[in-house]
């Protein structure tokens, strides 16, 4: 049974296992998936996708408490997780399943995104105009399990020590106020 004090966003910036590692760890947020939404094949498998040909993207189904963290706050944390500028990568991970992508599950969640973005973009923090696509939320199809929490589960593994240990570990330190153990 879902509770009805929580909301859903879905959110595309690059290889999930980043955003889900950082993500998981903010106050607020009660659940975070791995998975691929965005494409038009049914029940996608991680090659598949990775071969950049079924048109879905890495993304991260959170679940969060809109009254400890509002969704705009979720956006920003997730705009300063990945690179916005550039289309169909992020890093040494290339192809449309790493665009940056917001599918929004309501016409509210899209009006704060293009909001969001057009405030992000006035203030230039990239240097380069924000690429990142906003669309209507369809079907989102959960990741294997052993893409769950892969960073926790995976330390030793050489993309999680190389990439995601410090990209979480700049998050952690930029808002560790924000922290579900602060």
């Amino acid at each position: 049974m879902s509770d009805p004090t929580r909301e859903t966003a879905i959110l595309g910036g690059g290889c999930f296992w980043c955003l889900d590692a950082a993500l998981r760890g903010v106050r607020g947020v009660h659940r975070v998936e791995s998975g691929y939404a965005g494409g038009h094949v049914e029940h996608p498998t991680y090659e598949q996708v990775c071969g950049g040909t079924t048109g879905h993207a890495e993304v991260v189904r959170v679940e969060f408490d809109p009254d400890e963290l509002p969704y705009r706050e979720l956006l920003q944390l997730f705009f300063t997780l990945h690179d916005p500028t550039t289309k169909d990568r992020q890093g040494n991970d290339v192809g449309p399943q790493y665009r940056s992508i917001v599918l929004a599950l309501d016409d509210g969640q899209e009006r704060i995104a293009r909001d969001e973005m057009a405030d992000l973009q006035r203030q230039d923090l990239w240097g380069a105009p924000i690429v990142t696509e906003v669309e209507r939320a369809t079907v989102f199809w959960p990741a294997e399990p052993y893409h769950q929490d892969y960073f926790a589960n995976n330390p030793d593994n050489a993309y999680c020590a190389a990439v995601i240990a410090p990209k979480v570990a700049k998050f952690r330190a930029r808002f560790a106020d924000r922290l579900a153990d602060a």
